[in-house]
């Protein structure tokens, strides 16, 4: 299958490319919606793209409230600053959240291959006690990196899959806004002001 890459995805590479060298250019905001309504954002690692796929890869455990916020509402939106180029990148659409018990084989492996992708670190933290649960003494932080072939059962793959792109340039007079929008399955693009 080929993948037929949306027209945001040029400036967004350009933008990751161009800003490489800062370690914070992978992080971005995630705003999800709590069961009250009220809004709640954190910022997460960006871990690339889904194979043959517009969607945003990132990485959650199954015991969070950001994986419960999603099974109630699989809407999201994530905010991209780029500070070298002075770009915005805002991505708006649905989470699919991929966990241990998956039944599509494609998304089952896309979780495996992820696992397999992180540092010995970032798969330990799947170990850890319960998430947002007070600390105690009787459940220590396990430093025993967990087997990096087989995730652990908390481990959830997160991809976005956007319906909306909100591109803002902040360089120059006047600065550029582009947005597309996906309408049944073909993006549009439309120049706004900034």
């Amino acid at each position: 299958m080929t993948i037929v890459l949306a027209p945001w995805r040029s400036p967004l590479a350009r933008a990751l490319h161009r800003n490489r060298a800062l370690p914070n250019a992978r992080y971005v905001q995630l705003a999800t919606v709590r069961a009250n309504g009220c809004p709640a954002n954190r910022t997460v690692v960006f871990r690339g793209f889904g194979a043959d796929t517009n969607q945003l890869k990132f990485v959650t455990d199954a015991r969070s409230e950001k994986a419960q916020q999603i099974q109630r509402s699989p809407w999201a939106e994530v905010c991209w600053y780029f500070p070298k180029t002075r770009e915005q990148f805002r991505l708006t659409g649905r989470l699919t959240l991929v966990q241990s018990n998956e039944t599509d084989i494609d998304l089952a492996q896309a979780r495996q291959q992820t696992w397999q992708e992180l540092s010995d670190m970032a798969r330990s933290q799947f170990a850890w006690p319960h998430p947002g649960h007070p600390r105690t003494i009787t459940h220590p932080f396990d430093d025993t990196v967990p087997d990096k072939m087989n995730p652990l059962p908390d481990f959830c793959l997160l991809l976005l899959d956007p319906e909306r792109v909100d591109h803002l340039e902040l360089r120059g007079n006047p600065q550029n806004r582009q947005i597309y929008a996906r309408v049944d399955h073909t993006w549009m693009l439309t120049i706004v002001n900034p």
